[in-house]
């Protein structure tokens, strides 16, 4: 029997990219999604994405997700704490291995390695090293199709909120910044492409600055006046 796996879900491109990644592998059985949310806010961390969109990319995806609430301005402490037990029940429940969309950053990799250490959970890194603008376009080639959701204006320019990830985003992009944003210069929130079942169905909106950074909403098609 092949491992399971959960997928570290974080709405984004990166975590969609590695899911199918994994799934044309075959290597490992996809059991589930892991995800991050604000207690009180109701939406992914860092992403701000709605809970309402990541059950329906849930859905679209045919996979459950097992959501793990961290407390507003969370510090290491108790992410450690949650993850932990979280870690523990997908143990608990088959779960032996763990798919991260990480791309080259040497530091995040050596602390997810060092936090699941002992947990009988191992990690799988199946972008790791990718060439990152080849990466970018293999994605957009593939019908992968994102909206940028967060953008940290030190690194990008606040108009590049709400835009669609695609080649005229890439193209546009100033130098020095990752094409993927794996430096956070951006994230992104998935809504459709080759690892769904189903379109999403979710379309962008009100554009905000918010704790110095820029976000634009995303809302479910119904949702939506």
């Amino acid at each position: 029997m092949k491992p399971r796996a959960l997928v570290a879900w974080s709405t984004g491109k990166d975590s969609a990219f590695a899911l199918h990644a994994s799934r044309e592998r075959g290597e490992v059985e996809i059991a589930g999604l892991l995800t991050t949310l604000t207690t009180g806010y109701g939406r992914v961390s860092m992403h701000g994405v709605r809970e309402d969109v990541l059950d329906r990319q849930a859905a679209a995806l045919g996979l459950p997700c097992r959501k793990v609430w961290i407390p507003p301005a969370c510090v290491n402490a108790d992410y450690e704490r949650v993850m932990g037990e979280a870690m523990a029940a997908a143990r608990a429940d088959g779960i032996t291995r763990i798919v991260f969309g990480d791309l080259f950053l040497g530091d995040v990799r050596a602390y997810r390695e060092r936090q699941l250490a002992g947990s009988g959970i191992a990690p799988e890194f199946p972008l790791w090293a990718s060439d990152t603008a080849a990466l970018a376009a293999r994605m957009v080639a593939a019908g992968l199709e994102a909206t940028v959701v967060c953008v940290d204006p030190r690194r990008l320019p606040a108009s590049f909120a709400g835009r669609s990830f695609d080649a005229a985003f890439l193209a546009d992009l100033p130098e020095g910044v990752d094409p993927c944003g794996e430096n956070g210069e951006f994230h992104t929130c998935v809504t459709g492409g080759p690892m769904f079942r189903s379109p999403v169905g979710a379309v962008p909106g009100e554009v905000v600055a918010r704790d110095g950074f820029v976000f634009a909403d995303v809302a479910l098609e119904e949702a939506t006046p």
